[in-house]
């Protein structure tokens, strides 16, 4: 009797692919009513807008970077490795950006062509939010039913707090804290910048689990790293609007590790994969912000990417989203959100209250 073909899908942001990719990007990006959330006769002239308010800096970044962003080619690489960490199945992977090609219509087609027997959708967002997953989500959705792809759907929302996450996480921090203290004089303090993306305040009060999660995601790392007395803290970067976002921001716990004369090592918690905010913002801008404040060390702990530790976590979440069979699941199977998080893709689908020792201590 043949396998199973089971088609894996991995939902990333994406990115321009040349310098003339940046603008429609951009104009991609604020498109999205999860991400820009004001009327809809009003965002894509306001998209607009702020797309060419942004495309001199953003082009500028990305020209650091050799003119493109290089997430296409790392998560095409972490797909590949994923399908050999599953080779006992017979598991094709694809992938399905949300702001620029491949976008999830032509991934959509892909899958149909190939023909699966089920279909995973595996979110590289450790973390749910709405503006991340929930779109991802929402644009597969959409593509599916215009590609005619009606096979039955497994989805992952998050894997915040996965033991085989968490580990892999913990290594590459270890490692990365390891290196950082021996580069150091050992009369000098280190602290641990965990550093994600930032949302405006106003998404995460409507009911948007994502902090909630970062902060679960660092508790389980560091649990795992079991280093007593470890000096930590969790900040947010990449502010993109003016009204208030989360706090508190990475470059104001920057200028604090300055005023107390400890060097940093910052974790990009909610990235698996290199791309312009690990590259040019941490790297670069950051770099020079903590040096101009005077932090005497400045450590940038690597994203993921096909580190095998991670994609071996990724294998074992996708055969259990599997063994769960189609529907939604987390990576503990039913909702790890408390109550106050409407925006829970579980609570939306009406799933039963968050698993309780998940609620206090995942």
């Amino acid at each position: 009797m043949p396998q199973r073909k089971i088609a894996v899908v991995l939902f990333n942001l994406g990115g321009p692919d040349k310098p003339a990719s940046v603008r429609p990007f951009l104009v991609n990006l604020f498109k999205d009513p999860a991400i820009l959330r004001v009327p809809f006769f009003v965002r894509p002239w306001l998209a607009r807008i702020i797309a060419h308010a942004r495309v001199k800096a953003a082009s500028a970044n990305y020209a650091i970077l050799g003119g493109k962003s290089p997430l296409l080619e790392l998560t095409e690489q972490q797909a590949r490795a994923l399908e050999g960490a599953l080779s006992d199945m017979n598991v094709r992977c694809f992938v399905a950006m949300r702001y620029w090609h491949p976008f999830s219509l032509a991934a959509a087609r892909e899958v149909k062509a190939w023909e699966p027997d089920e279909v995973v959708l595996v979110p590289l967002y450790p973390q749910y939010s709405t503006t991340t997953t929930g779109s991802s989500l929402s644009a597969w959705r959409d593509a599916a039913a215009q590609a005619g792809l009606v096979t039955p759907v497994s989805t992952l929302c998050c894997y915040h707090s996965d033991p085989g996450y968490a580990q892999a996480t913990a290594a590459m921090v270890r490692q990365a804290y390891e290196d950082a203290r021996a580069a150091l004089d050992p009369a000098v303090p280190l602290r641990i910048l965990f550093s994600a993306h930032g949302l405006p305040e106003s998404i995460v009060k409507a009911g948007d689990p994502y902090q909630f999660q970062v902060e679960r995601t660092v508790a389980a790392v560091v649990r795992v790293l079991a280093m007593p007395d470890l000096d930590y803290t969790v900040c947010f970067q990449s502010r993109a609007t003016p009204q208030k976002w989360i706090d508190p921001s990475t470059e104001v716990e920057i200028e604090r590790a300055a005023h107390d004369k400890t060097a940093v090592l910052v974790v990009p918690i909610a990235f698996v994969s290199e791309h312009s905010e690990t590259l040019v913002e941490l790297d670069v801008e950051y770099r020079e912000l903590a040096e101009k404040e005077g932090v005497p060390g400045y450590f940038r702990c690597p994203a993921q990417n096909s580190d095998p530790a991670f994609i071996e976590a990724l294998a074992e979440l996708v055969r259990m989203t599997l063994g769960r069979g189609p529907g939604l699941c987390s990576f503990v199977g039913g909702r790890t959100c408390p109550k106050p998080f409407g925006d829970c893709p579980h609570a939306r689908a009406g799933a039963p209250k968050p698993v309780p020792a998940l609620a206090h201590a995942s």
